[in-house]
């Protein structure tokens, strides 16, 4: 049985998307949310925070979502983290990529704030299947 999902380090440039999406994980889903507002923030948080699930957003500012899981998997606290992308960029050449960078599921962009949560639990409850 897997274990249960409560703590995501979740990672959106824009303020408005990062707000809503943070605020439906935590009302609907019930989760412990970090959110931040870049790469580098996350790469500040998440080793105090231990989050069981990384959820990125792709195009960002700066640091990318790919590079920004790239830099957490140098880290102990995130190396072997669980990680879904959120992108508008949902072409089947564009999702094999973002799973060849380790992703295991990726969420499309714009994505609906009610059934969030549930697509979230999903994709963790039949990672290891």
């Amino acid at each position: 049985m897997t274990e249960p999902l409560t703590r995501i380090l979740y990672v959106e440039d824009d303020d408005d998307v990062r707000r809503l999406a943070a605020l439906t994980l935590q009302a609907i889903g019930g989760f412990t949310v970090e959110a931040c507002a870049s790469g580098a923030e996350a790469l500040q948080k998440a080793a105090g925070f231990a989050p069981q699930l990384l959820l990125l957003d792709v195009m960002m500012p700066g640091m990318d979502g790919p590079t920004t899981l790239e830099r957490l998997r140098l880290l102990e606290a995130t190396r072997a983290t669980p990680a879904i992308f959120m992108t508008a960029k949902v072409q089947p050449q564009e999702v094999a990529r973002y799973r060849a960078l380790g992703s295991i599921d990726v969420i499309s962009k714009p994505f609906d704030p009610m059934s969030l949560s549930a697509q979230v639990q999903d994709i963790w409850s039949r990672r290891d299947g």
